[in-house]
């Protein structure tokens, strides 16, 4: 299941994680693979399991 970066970049927002969120913009694709990307998305503190938990939409709780 692949993730559009703005919802990855959203997520680091909210989490105050504001210099995280710019390096995302420019290191991570337009559609991020969680398992394919986990490598960048662990640089950012993101757990690409926990990720899809997170987002709403993507299998998260009341979604």
């Amino acid at each position: 299941m692949k993730i559009d970066k703005a919802q990855i970049i959203d997520l680091l927002k909210s989490q105050g994680k504001n210099d995280d969120a710019e390096q995302a913009q420019s290191q991570l694709p337009d559609q991020v693979d969680p398992e394919q990307h986990s490598d960048l998305l662990a640089k950012f503190g993101i757990n690409p399991k926990a990720l899809l938990g997170k987002i709403p939409g993507l299998g998260g709780f009341g979604g």
